[in-house]
């Protein structure tokens, strides 16, 4: 467990917390929390709802020096975790802090445990060299066998309920590498072909049918900006033109945009992290992961396929 003076080092610390109990969940969480307030170490929770409020009712005083964030809101869409919860709070404060954060449970779909399972890769590099203190529950008794072994290839340490472990299995970069894989589209999909002279259309076309499916008037807006942003990117980036495909997910109902174009796309922190004040551009990608409900990117050799959904 961890416990009050473990893993003040000074270096960083991406840990998975394997917990199997609500008990263990709330009494190492605090113990961590704790520990960074006397520490005089910003500290920010960053769990779903419910969890959110336990923790925060059994921390009592301590809670008024931690910051609150609703995972299930904030981290809705994984690929928005890093710049708007992670890099949102430790860019705010100089030296160390921690932050716990749970960016999977029981619920999430494939398609949002995938993406998860990317960022977690991802923080390993995106943090190299601070001082930040990151601890990530996983409920180990509730997740599957598969979740629980990216966790371990994620995270180059794991604490459980005997103790703290190096992971054996430590591999973010093959996991990234895994988690970047073709996106097939339906044939029950409707296609577009755009261009420079058709982005207004390909707007136009993504919220009609996102209508038509049931998305929400006050979201529509949200759905052209998003398609407009990745149809922007594939004619200045992708070859001067690409291909916007638009149908209903058959399981949840959301409806899904993909944009596919002919640009090679290398850069997996591209959309995920702040780009400097002083830049021109580069906050396409960003406002796509804070709009979309989910995002997923297929980065080939001569193809770039974006995937967004919209909850109805």
């Amino acid at each position: 467990m961890t416990t009050r003076g473990e893993s003040v080092t000074g270096q960083f610390s991406h840990e998975a917390f394997l917990y199997r109990d609500e008990d263990a969940y709330v009494k190492t969480i605090t113990a961590f929390v704790v520990d960074g307030v006397h520490n005089d170490e910003p500290v920010a929770l960053a769990l779903p709802t419910d969890k959110l409020s336990a923790v925060g009712e059994f921390l009592g005083d301590t809670a008024a020096d931690v910051e609150f964030v609703d995972m299930a809101e904030a981290g809705r869409n994984p690929a928005a975790i890093l710049s708007g919860v992670l890099r949102s709070f430790a860019d705010g404060h100089d030296g160390r802090v921690r932050v716990v954060g749970e960016p999977i449970w029981p619920g999430r779909s494939a398609a949002e445990c995938t993406a998860a399972v990317e960022h977690e890769a991802l923080v390993n590099e995106a943090f190299a060299g601070s001082a930040a203190l990151f601890l990530c529950p996983y409920d180990a008794s509730r997740l599957g066998r598969a979740v629980l072994d990216d966790v371990a290839a994620t995270h180059p340490e794991l604490v459980d309920e005997t103790g703290r472990h190096a992971s054996d299995a430590y591999a973010p970069h093959a996991v990234v590498d895994g988690c970047n894989r073709p996106l097939p589209v339906p044939s029950s999909a409707s296609t577009l072909r755009f261009d420079l002279h058709t982005l207004a259309e390909a707007r136009r076309f993504a919220a009609a049918h996102a209508e038509c499916h049931g998305v929400d008037g006050g979201r529509l807006p949200d759905v052209a900006l998003v398609v407009g942003e990745l149809a922007a990117n594939s004619v200045q980036h992708g070859g001067g033109s690409g291909t916007l495909r638009v149908w209903q997910d058959a399981v949840t109902g959301a409806v899904v945009c993909q944009v596919d174009d002919a640009g090679s796309h290398t850069d997996p922190f591209a959309g995920r992290v702040p780009v400097p004040a002083d830049q021109l551009g580069g906050r396409g990608l960003l406002l796509v992961n804070r709009l979309a409900d989910l995002v997923r990117t297929y980065r080939g050799v001569g193809h770039t396929a974006t995937r967004v959904w919209f909850d109805r």
